[in-house]
Formats: C-alpha cells, sequence, structure tokens
C-alpha cells in the first residue's frame, strides 16, 4: 500500500540502503581527492592538459637552443689572441711549455681547478665538475680536443688526489708560472686585502670576493674541506679556457668564469629537468667518495 508520501513500504525499504551507499560513495571519493591533495603541494593535471602545457614548453626550448646555437657560433668567431709568453707545467710526462698540453691536437680546453698549493685536497665543486668531464675526455680527444685540468699545487698533490678521486683526464701543476694569474684564476694576498679582484670581468660582486668573516656559507664550509682558511681558499677561483694551435703558435680563444661554467657541470643539468630542479637550502654535495662518511 501506498505511504503518505506516494511509495510503498518495499520502495522506501531499496532507497534507504541506496542512499547509504550513495553517501559512503561520494565519501570514499571525497577521501581519494583529500589523499592526492595530500601527497603533493605541486599543481596536478591531466594527461591531456600536461601535454597542452609540455608543448608551449617545448617552443621556449627550441628557442633556447637556437639561442645556444647562436651564441656558440659567436664564441668561435672572437677574435684570437696570440700568446708569447712562456709558461711551463708539470705534468706526468715532465716540463711541458702551453703548447705542449695539446698533446699533438689542435685544441685545447683547459679547466682551471682550484686547488692552491696549501690546500690539502682538491675543492668539492671543481671535484664534482671533474667527476662529469673525466668521461668524456677521450671523445674529444679523437675530435682533435684536448682537456686538460690545470692548478697551483705541485703535481704530487694532484696526482694523488687524482687517484684518490680514480680520475684519468690530464691535470697539470702551474705552480711557480703566471698561467692562473694571468687567466684571473688565482690573486694575491695584496689584490685581496685591497679588495683588487678582479674576477669574471668585473671587480667585487662575486661571493668568493666576501671577506673571510662575513664569507657565505659555501666558501666557509669549502674551505674547511679544503683544509684551508676562507682567505686561502677564495684566492682560487673556478674558469676554463679555450686556447687553439696554429702553425706552431698558441692563441687563447675564450675563457669564462663563476656561472659560466655551469653549463659544464653535469649534475646541474641533469637536476635541472628533475621534478624538484635543483631543490637547494644551502651547500649539499660531497666529493664522490665521502657520501657515506656521516
Amino acid at each position: 500500500m501506498p505511504n503518505d508520501k506516494g511509495r510503498t513500504s518495499m520502495e522506501a525499504k531499496t532507497e534507504a540502503p541506496a542512499r547509504q551507499f550513495d553517501g559512503k560513495a561520494r565519501d570514499a571519493k571525497d577521501t581519494r581527492r583529500k589523499e592526492r591533495r595530500a601527497m603533493t603541494k605541486h599543481m596536478t593535471g591531466t594527461r591531456k592538459e600536461w601535454l597542452a602545457a609540455r608543448l608551449e614548453l617545448l617552443e621556449a626550448e627550441k628557442e633556447l637552443t637556437r639561442r645556444s646555437d647562436e651564441l656558440a657560433r659567436r664564441r668561435q668567431e672572437l677574435p684570437w689572441v696570440r700568446i708569447d709568453k712562456e709558461y711551463r707545467f708539470e705534468t706526468d710526462e715532465g716540463s711541458a711549455s702551453l703548447a705542449d698540453l695539446f698533446r699533438g691536437r689542435s685544441q685545447l680546453l683547459v679547466y682551471h681547478f682550484m686547488f692552491g698549493p696549501d690546500y690539502k685536497a682538491g675543492c668539492p665543486s671543481c671535484s664534482a665538475i671533474a667527476d662529469g668531464f673525466d668521461g668524456f675526455v677521450v671523445h674529444l680527444a679523437n675530435h682533435d680536443v684536448t682537456l686538460s685540468a690545470v692548478s697551483r699545487a705541485p703535481l704530487a698533490k694532484l696526482q694523488a688526489y687524482k687517484r684518490r678521486m680514480g680520475w684519468t683526464f690530464p691535470w697539470a701543476s702551474s705552480l711557480g708560472s703566471d698561467f692562473n694569474f694571468d687567466f684571473n684564476v688565482w690573486f694575491t694576498e695584496e689584490q685581496q686585502r685591497e679588495g683588487l679582484v678582479e674576477y669574471n670581468y668585473e671587480r667585487g660582486g662575486h661571493a668568493l670576493d666576501a671577506r673571510p668573516e662575513a664569507a657565505a656559507e659555501g666558501p666557509v664550509a669549502f674551505a674547511a674541506m679544503t683544509g684551508t682558511d676562507v682567505a686561502t681558499y677564495t684566492r682560487e677561483r673556478p674558469g676554463m679556457s679555450a686556447f687553439a694551435l696554429e702553425d706552431g703558435v698558441v692563441y687563447h680563444t675564450y675563457s669564462t668564469y663563476a656561472r659560466g661554467v655551469d653549463g659544464l657541470w653535469g649534475m646541474f643539468q641533469w637536476l635541472d629537468r628533475a621534478p624538484k630542479g635543483r631543490n637547494e637550502t644551502g651547500v649539499w654535495w660531497r666529493r664522490h667518495d665521502e657520501y657515506n662518511k656521516g
């Protein structure tokens, strides 16, 4: 018999569990939505939304690639500067000139590795960069390009550290020559004290220029990791320089410093493509044999 709302008792009985189930379904759906929200603070979307955003980003990436190609062409068009000054280096093969560092090839890339005579170990950041290029030195060598590191530490120190790190790239000591000074990757105590350091084509303004008592976390931490004080550590600087050898004459063709070597730091190129990017709040990297030492 119909009740006062026009429904039979049977209809009322079957609708009650339906409403119950519907309520549970909504609750479950809300719970899953909350769980998804709790899993990430990042914007989420559908595959279709991701693809649309990715294609838009792709256009920007292609433009950056084209711009990078143009900058590479402009680097190659820089005027070459003849080097007449005699520089001497100590290498595994003995005393060498700058021309000898080419090892029979016509192009030389020098990584200015921060390892001063008073360092107990190489700079951790330079070490991370060297971890990257150690593997492809052989490929460059088979394309008429020698890649060599150069530092002011005595050759014996460089050789010992190279063995510790397991590297195979050429590494020359410039101790006793003006090479690092002339290519703006080493400065005197007087320059440092009087604020006359010109690095990366400008005077001052770089994190490594900070006075020891006011130095940022990076220089303080890295100085300790190289077994030196901040002032000694920061008189050395990172960079890379390119040279050409033509008809027995060496020419300087290009140099870059500071963030200019960022593109050569393979670790960061990978992190820039990771979901959280570089995700840095301070100095986090170590030499590759120190991560499990606490």
